[in-house]
């Protein structure tokens, strides 16, 4: 486990530097919002555009590693929604909490981190997982927020749903790149190195701008944001390891599905909560709360599935 620990510092470091400098100050809010958006549209598209590009997604694709997800993810989802419920929140809090409780950092700190740590061959399996929170989750939270305000689903909630999901460049990078790798040509060469030399600033400018974000953050309703970082951390690895010994997924893909359901949770649940002015203190504080742990259970989960073969 401690080699393992040593080769997750460094990440975790970058972390610890972005957040020293947003709290002294020396990196403002202002220049964390640029340098978040820079790593959003630009250098991680980039990064996962290369990586798509470079898939062979027929031998990627495994409808039983697609359920065995949902399923775990599906369970704490509506467990985490329940508890949030039994305390008589309100039905879109209750939405945010199942939210905050599944979706991690799988594309600035998965991504990056996962490669690294279990290999290239972990890019198409982080993907899978990627494109099921955007995709689905994303989209449940959207609509069951924007129903419950609404009182029903309506067409223009579809439409939102749509221009979003067309509008997220994660996606659309992911999704132009698969496109590219199907048509069996090589990137030119030019692209290829413009491609290369931009997604290689993803990766510290990503981890530093988590710091900087987390800087700013205050604990707020400790207690539930506590549980909220434990589901995360916790009880949707345990949830996905379930999945995958129901729907029979074993070895590597497994395994590195498990480590992007440990990741800390994502920072992006934040933004939404801010934009629906639903708990964003609460989901800001499981955030900070997820990140800091993370640096030790991150660590452990890696040490299990590796210790199970599934590495």
């Amino acid at each position: 486990m401690l080699a393992i620990f040593l080769k997750t510092l460094p990440f975790f470091a970058l972390i610890g530097v972005g957040y020293l400098a947003g709290r002294t100050r020396f990196f403002s809010e202002e220049a964390t919002a640029y340098l978040t958006r820079f790593v959003f549209y630009f250098a991680l598209s980039a990064m996962l555009f290369g990586f798509a590009a470079n898939l062979d997604v027929a031998a990627i694709f495994d409808l039983r590693f697609v359920f065995a997800y949902l399923l775990g993810t599906s369970v704490v989802w509506l467990l985490v929604a329940a508890v949030a419920l039994a305390r008589r929140t309100s039905r879109e809090e209750a939405v945010f909490e199942a939210h905050t409780g599944v979706i991690g950092n799988v594309g600035f700190l998965g991504i990056p981190m996962l490669v690294l740590l279990l290999g290239a061959d972990a890019v198409g399996p982080v993907l899978l997982v990627l494109a099921v929170d955007l995709m689905v989750f994303s989209s449940i939270l959207t609509m069951a927020v924007t129903g419950l305000r609404a009182g029903r689903i309506s067409a223009q909630t579809v439409g939102i749903l749509a221009v979003g999901l067309a509008k997220n460049p994660m996606i659309v990078s992911v999704v132009l790149g698969m496109i590219w790798g199907a048509t069996g040509l090589a990137l030119p060469g030019p692209v290829n190195e413009f491609m290369t030399l931009l997604g290689a600033a993803a990766t510290p400018c990503a981890l530093f701008a988590i710091g900087a974000s987390l800087a700013g953050r205050s604990a707020e309703r400790v207690e539930v944001a506590a549980w909220l970082s434990f589901a995360k951390l916790v009880l949707h690895p345990a949830a996905v390891t379930a999945g995958c010994w129901l729907f029979g997924v074993t070895g590597y893909p497994a395994g590195v599905m498990i480590a992007a359901s440990a990741l800390p949770v994502a920072g992006n649940v934040f933004i939404l909560a801010q934009h629906y002015r639903v708990a964003p203190q609460r989901v800001s504080t499981a955030i900070l709360l997820s990140t800091a742990a993370s640096v030790l259970t991150v660590t452990a989960v890696i040490a299990l599935i590796s210790r199970g073969g599934y590495t």
